[in-house]
Parts: structure tokens; sequence; C-alpha cells
């Protein structure tokens, strides 16, 4: 955190113990570099010095301190979401490799170190595994209400056909199941996982609309959705007076830019906040598969497109369809889909626009969605605390314009080289419904 304060605080002896300054080895707080620690030390002073009445009676002392408050508030840039009233940082922690390739107690820090650094909103969804991971890290750090939670509906849990979609009786449920995982008692942020073209979008609404106004719920959102769906819901819940969409959570990164198309012109005219995911585009950005040779069984250990899918899902027995139609594709499923030779060559071009840069191809990827015109904010799924430490900085970089030309070069706006919508169950390049009977419902 920068700080410029340009009155008070000259002689320290005055206004704080003398132990404050010894790390920052200066009497003078002007344009001194705070870490968190440094700062709430400083803050708990001059709370003390606030209600014991020890105030030293120099208004400048004071009026300083609280403005170094002011701007650790605003130090980062955070974000309005959609219509609402709530800011978000400008990126996000995805944990959907929590509990499944991160183990809990790396999982754990990771999250304290995230919200240490200020991000304050935590994506998860009902069949991930780190929803109880969640709870347990926010019940020890006590920081709930420091964070915004966003979890997700839609996607089996169970063999039953009411173990699945977007119906009353499964929202109701799993709303119920996951405020239980998480150790709270309401949702910041609950999301519709995937479309559903065979229930009324009325009945979707309605459920969320309860919970809403149970205090279950705060917000609601869709996830990968087409536009013309998010539009329809917009629509009836103007209506008959349901809750509306706060946000869209898309896939989106510099190999597959579609969204810019449609989506995000229709999110802009409606006030429908964007949460862009995979933007490292699944490692192919950041360098994971630059020396693949195209050939299915030489995927690179570890990857997501080599992984095993059955130990990903939480209820492998209630997830058997979902399981059988990925390991019927090739490689990791779902996840090799989407690494082609093409989408390889231009990561491998993209590494060497980050090097010229000065960055880490990583940081790049993640930077250019993050100032990507309407995106309110990015989703990292790192799976180590190195990967995340290696993140964070870009929480206070800025795109350069002619990087970002430099970009519209390797993909121009509105096309893509790999296919992040093939789990859509509505995008053409998708040609089954894994967790149906196959035939789409449109």
């Amino acid at each position: 955190m920068r700080v410029n304060v340009r009155e008070g605080f000259d002689r320290k002896d005055d206004y704080c113990p003398a132990d404050f300054f010894n790390p920052l080895e200066t009497g003078s707080l002007t344009g001194v570099r705070l870490d968190r620690e440094q700062f709430q030390r400083a803050l708990d002073f001059c709370s003390e010095m606030i209600v014991t009445g020890e105030y030293p009676g120099r208004p400048g002392s004071i009026k300083s301190i609280l403005t170094i408050a002011i701007r650790e508030e605003n130090f980062m840039e955070y974000r309005t979401l959609g219509r609402t009233g709530i800011k978000v940082s400008p990126i996000c922690l995805g944990t959907d490799n929590y509990g499944f390739v991160t183990p809990e107690d790396e999982a754990i820090r990771m999250i304290d170190r995230a919200i240490d650094a200020g991000i304050n909103l935590i994506d998860t969804a009902n069949v991930y595994k780190s929803e109880p991971i969640i709870g347990k890290a926010l019940a020890e750090n006590g920081k709930r209400h420091q964070v915004l939670i966003a979890t997700k509906v839609h996607h089996p849990v169970g063999p039953g056909p009411n173990e699945r979609d977007l119906s009353r009786l499964h929202i109701i449920r799993q709303c119920e199941e996951s405020l239980r995982r998480l150790r709270t008692d309401y949702i910041d942020l609950y999301q519709l996982h995937r479309a559903c073209f065979h229930i009324p979008v009325d009945e979707t609404l309605s459920a969320m609309t309860d919970l809403v106004r149970q205090g279950k719920v705060r917000y609601i959102g869709s996830s990968t959705h087409p536009a013309w769906k998010i539009m329809e819901a917009i629509m009836v819940s103007e209506l008959k007076g349901y809750v509306r969409y706060v946000s869209e959570q898309s896939p989106y990164n510099l190999l597959d830019r579609r969204i810019e198309n449609e989506l995000i012109p229709m999110c802009q005219a409606h006030g429908v906040g964007l949460l862009a995911w995979s933007p490292l585009a699944m490692g192919i950005l950041a360098g994971r598969y630059a020396d693949w040779d195209g050939k299915i069984e030489n995927y690179p250990a570890g990857s997501r497109a080599a992984v095993d899918m059955s130990g990903r899902t939480k209820d492998p027995a209630g997830s058997k369809a979902v399981l059988e139609d990925m390991q019927s594709r090739k490689g990791g499923g779902i996840y090799s889909e989407r690494v082609r030779p093409e989408a390889v060559v231009i990561g491998n071009r993209f590494d060497q626009l980050a090097k010229e840069h000065g960055v880490s191809p990583a940081q790049l990827a993640l930077l250019w969605a993050k100032d990507q015109e309407s995106i309110t904010a990015t989703l990292i799924g790192a799976r180590t605390m190195a990967h995340l430490e290696g993140l964070l900085p870009v929480l206070e970089m800025e795109l350069d314009e002619s990087v970002r030309a430099a970009c519209d070069e390797l993909v121009p706006p509105g096309t893509n080289v790999a296919n992040f919508l093939n789990t859509s169950l509505w995008g053409k390049q998708h040609t089954k419904i894994p967790w149906t009977d196959g035939s789409p419902r449109l």
C-alpha cells in the first residue's frame, strides 16, 4: 500500500510507540510502504487513543492516520458487481481444485493469503469438493463477513431424476446443503451453474426469489449461459417481480473471445456484472503445454488435459452419468477437448510477448482478462500457494494499450482458437449433453 501523508506524524513520539517505526526506519509516514501487519498496528493504536481519551491533541495526527485507513480501503480497485451496491476485487478466488488436487491444509492457507491480499470473493459450487474447506477456513479465521461466498447449483448430485437441473426442489435442497457445508446461514451470490432448457425459467426464478426473501441468499446470477437465456430471465423477473440476475460467469480468455460478440454487449446494456473463468486458458497461456507434440498420449503429466477425471466430482456414485461421459472422451475428457494444437501455437507466441514486457505469461494472461472492457472480475483457480503468489501482483498492474493491441493481433476480438464453451450444454461445438439422455432439449 502506497501512502503519501502531507501533514502530521513528523515527531513519532507524539503519537505512536517507537517500535511501530522500527521496521520502517523512518520518523515520517510520507511515502513509506506499510505491510498489512504494520497498518493494523497503526489502526489499533489510533482506535485505542480515541477510546481511552489519550489523543494527544494534534489534529494533524488523527487526520493523517485516518487518511491511511481510507487509502488502505481503496488501494485496490474494487468494482461494482452489476447493478448491486456491493464491491468485488478485480481478481477473485476459484476453488474447484481444492480437495481434488490441492490438499485441504494448503487450500486453507491459500484462502487466508487471498483474503490478506484484498481478494473478497470466493467462488465454489455444490459439486466441488471445496465448500467444506471454505467453511472450515472462514470458521477458523473468523473472516466470514469480510468476504463474499459465491456458489452454484445445477449439476447432478445423485442418481435420481430430481437430483439435478434447476427445478424448485433441487435448488432449495441444494441451497440447504451448501449452507451446511459452508458453515454459514447465507450465500452472497447463488449462481445457476448451467442453463436449463426443459424447466420453465419461472419455476427457477420463483425458487431463487423465495431463498432471497428467506435471507438464505443475497444475490443471484448465472454461469455459462447464452445471452438469450439471461435476457429471458431478466424479462421474466421484470414482469413477475422475481429477483434479477446480477452477474454472469463465463469462460473468457485470449484464446476464446466469443462472448464479446453478444454476451458482453447484452450485459453492458442491462447492468449484468461479468465474472470470467479460466483466464489462463487452463494453463495454455501460462506455458503449460509449450512442448506438447499434439498427441493425446503425450499431454504434460499432471496437466488438466491428462488428469484422471474419476476423482474430480464430489459424489462419484451420484455423478455416474457425468463420469461415464468424461471417461469416454480422450485424455482428460472435457479438459483435453480445450487443448488444440492451434491454441498451443498462439500460447507460445503469447509467452514471448509476456517475456518482452517483463512479466510471466500467467500474469499477462490474467492481466489481459482483468482489464478487458466490462469484465467485473476474473477467477483464478490456482492449484498451489506458489501459483497464487505468482498471480497476486496482477492486482496492482494495469494493461498497457500497446500490449492489448499485440494481443488482438494474436487472436482478434470475438474469435477463438480454443473451445471453452464445450461444457456449456448449448454451444454449437458441443454435441452431447452428458447428464441427460444425450438429446438436446432446446
